[in-house]
């Protein structure tokens, strides 16, 4: 079944060209996906079809028709791995910065399940479908730190159960901007996608999940702060959106707060993570140091 989305352009969209007003606003497209769209007649400006140099007035309402996705198998890769552990029933992987988790719109390759089939095989759990074998949970690209990917359906609903419990520990360390007068509290707000701006989540009382974020100050440095960070739900960019709603986003997040020179993404690092292991019932937690990037950072803040 398509999806039907509407937008209303505004001041600031004015002259801005369909195509890439379009996939600014919507996440799972590119581009060229767009202009694909606008061909086959699935894009219209005030209830009309336009080509893909259109560019926009202020109040126009446009319509964009996005057919269902097709099923398509995603690819073995040969790409390195860390893994810190793996057994018959799951493993956990220390995911770098910059990589996305799962292929989408724009990123067919080079993620983390493109490795994910070249190092298992068909040992991976097929609940989320093809193109999210294996994933339980996810972070975002430009967020490293631990994951844990299921290797058969009986593992992976009992870890997804866990997760819906809340009894499935995610830590995070980040940098966050400002000086923070309480060293540590939780923010305890409802988290849905914004309704102009596709991309982004926001927090919102209307068509939202409930959302809770943990965080205690570790040091400060002036005008920035490490931070951990305990997720007692998992919403998309949860951390990123409670800590930009308190005033202190995380540094380098170019969606929620503004980027940082020489700083490719946010500062942020999934730490620790615990669950309870599917066929043992033992409980296992498992941490990753700093990545590079995050303790170079640091050691700048330290010298400021």
């Amino acid at each position: 079944m398509n999806e039907n989305v509407l937008l209303t352009a505004s001041a600031e969209d004015a002259g801005i060209r369909i195509d890439k007003y379009i996939s600014d606003q919507i996440a799972e497209l590119t581009r060229s996906a767009v202009q694909g769209f606008i061909e086959k007649g699935l894009v219209l400006v005030n209830g009309k079809e336009v080509n893909k140099n259109c560019k926009l007035k202020a109040g126009d309402e446009v319509t964009v028709d996005i057919p269902e996705p097709k099923p398509m198998d995603a690819v073995p890769e040969n790409i390195p791995l860390e893994i810190v552990y793996e057994d018959d029933d799951l493993l956990v992987v220390n995911k770098p910065k910059g990589m996305v988790v799962h292929p989408a719109h724009g990123n067919y390759t080079g993620t983390l399940v493109n490795a994910l089939l070249y190092h298992c095989g068909e040992s991976l759990s097929g609940i989320n479908g093809v193109i999210r074998p294996g994933i339980v949970h996810r972070i975002d690209k430009n967020t490293s730190g631990l994951l844990i990917v299921a290797k058969n359906d009986a593992s992976h609903l009992k870890l997804a159960e866990q997760i819906k419990a809340h009894s499935f520990t995610r830590e995070y360390e980040a940098i966050a901007c400002g000086y923070f007068k309480e060293h540590e509290g939780t923010i305890d707000a409802p988290i849905g996608r914004h309704k102009t701006e596709r991309k982004k989540m926001c927090v919102t009382s209307e068509n939202s999940r409930n959302a809770v974020t943990h965080y205690s100050v570790i040091k400060q440095y002036g005008g920035y702060a490490h931070v951990r960070l305990r997720l007692e739900t998992g919403r998309t960019h949860q951390i990123r959106v409670h800590l930009s709603y308190i005033g202190h986003p995380v540094l380098g997040d170019e969606v929620y707060g503004k980027s940082y020179k020489g700083m490719e993404g946010q500062c942020l690092h999934a730490r620790k993570i615990g669950f309870i292991h599917p066929k043992t019932s033992e409980y296992m937690e498992f941490e990753s140091e700093l990545p590079d990037y995050f303790s170079a950072m640091l050691s700048k803040l330290e010298k400021m």
